[in-house]
């Protein structure tokens, strides 16, 4: 069965910390890239964080130096450790896995999303 499951979400206070967790189908998913999006409310869903397969992360600039995302192949989990959190953090964080065969944004596998508070 394929799936993307987050947990991690939660309230944090303006400059605190969460680590975001997504448990993937590891048979299904090697060799896919691991991203993470989020959607505020009433905006469109934006790119935040991708991990290639090889290991090469990339970061969107808003939240480039403060969050990192990471995988740890024994668990079939991907990380997205969110450091220096800001209200324009605030969001619905979901997880998406793209195969080796496509680009941009154009993942095919997505998770239910985490929601992340973070208040001033």
């Amino acid at each position: 069965q394929v799936q993307l499951v987050e947990s991690g979400g939660g309230l944090v206070q303006a400059g605190g910390s969460l680590r975001l967790s997504c448990v993937y189908s590891a048979r299904f998913f090697t060799g896919y890239t691991m991203g993470w999006f989020r959607q505020a409310p009433g905006k469109e869903r934006e790119f935040v964080a991708k991990l290639f397969w090889a290991g090469t992360p990339y970061y969107a600039d808003s939240v480039k130096g403060r969050f990192t995302i990471s995988r740890d192949d024994a668990k079939n989990t991907v990380y997205l450790q969110m450091d220096s959190l800001k209200p324009e953090d605030t969001a619905v964080y979901s997880c998406a896995a793209q195969s080796p065969w496509r680009q941009g944004n154009d993942y095919e596998y997505w998770g239910q999303g985490t929601q992340v508070t973070v208040s001033s």
